[in-house]
């Protein structure tokens, strides 16, 4: 049976551990910091640039950026505008903050909607024989389905209710949660329930139960915490995929109204004049690619810190 002082002592020192292997991440430590970033400008982005994203300018529309002027001194830009304006003279600067804190936070809620349903589906399976397979078939059957045409589907049936129920925003972004989180828990699933089959036949999982710990207990004290390393890292790459399919969804016209910003919106926007103005295309893309992209990266350093294999070839 594990000895408690030595339990505590490698509890205590697990986390510090996992530190000093992720700060060794190069790609994981630049992408963190990228996020970071990223998240500060959506967030924060309103108290340095103040313009209403959706104010008209038409006497300024069809701006381009100030970069511009590095290869055409003729172009029509301004300091009041300096990633220019589309063509209703709307702030592209404005509308990128905006556009990401809607597109993070869809990309956040349908993770953690996600991460629910599967830790959930993965504990059951794993700890109770009786439900494993009934679950387990359940995900092979979800896994199986094409997911964008479902997402298609689905907001295309649901999309008026819940705009008459909540209004335009908020029914699109509870339509667009919901789907992209019960489409994404599969992967998580079948993680958490390796893990909890894993250690049901571990030492102190047994003493637990010997001493009568209920399975909700046995859940949350002991299986639980001892997955937070693959939910944690699940997360990170559930985050990227929620934002790529929110952005594909508003690409494809089924996101949220015309007046309400996106990246997705944007970047389906400028579509048409993009051989004109290339860089209404560019910025929003370019958005979305470093935030995937540094999420993917935080992920790959997550998975590699919490891997024990990682520790021992760091002190080699």
């Amino acid at each position: 049976m594990t000895d408690p002082v030595a339990a505590s002592h490698n509890r205590h020192g697990k986390w510090p551990r996992i530190w000093r292997a992720f700060r060794k991440h190069k790609g994981a430590m630049i992408g963190g910091g990228i996020l970071m970033f990223i998240i500060l400008g959506v967030l924060l982005g309103d108290l340095l640039w103040a313009t209403d994203p959706q104010a008209l300018d038409i006497r300024n529309k069809n701006m381009r950026p100030l970069y511009t002027l590095l290869w055409d001194t003729d172009a029509k830009v301004g300091w009041a505008h300096p990633l220019g304006t589309d063509s209703l003279g709307r702030d592209a600067l404005a509308n990128l903050i905006v556009g990401g804190r809607t597109s993070l936070a869809v990309g956040a809620v349908a993770m953690c909607i996600a991460l629910l349903v599967g830790t959930t589906v993965g504990i059951l399976a794993g700890l109770f024989r009786w439900l494993d397979g009934p679950l387990m078939r359940l995900t092979d059957l979800v896994l199986a389905l094409p997911i964008l045409p479902l997402l298609l589907l689905v907001a295309t049936l649901f999309r008026a209710p819940l705009r008459a129920q909540f209004g335009p925003e908020a029914g699109m972004f509870v339509l667009i949660v919901t789907v992209i989180g019960l489409t994404s828990w599969m992967q998580t699933a079948r993680i958490v329930r390796s893990e909890i089959l894993h250690l049901k036949e571990q030492d102190f999982i047994l003493a637990a139960r010997s001493i009568g710990t209920r399975p909700f207990a046995l859940i949350w004290r002991h299986l639980l915490p001892n997955t937070l390393s693959p939910i944690l890292v699940s997360a990170t790459l559930g985050l990227a995929t929620a934002i790529i399919t929110e952005s594909a969804l508003s690409f494809l016209g089924f996101g949220f109204p015309p007046d309400f910003p996106t990246w997705g919106k944007m970047l389906a926007d400028s579509v048409q004049r993009m051989d004109q103005y290339p860089e209404r295309v560019i910025l929003p893309g370019a958005a979305i690619s470093l935030t995937v992209l540094s999420v993917n990266y935080l992920g790959d350093g997550l998975r590699d810190a919490f891997d024990p294999r990682s520790h021992r070839r760091s002190r080699n």
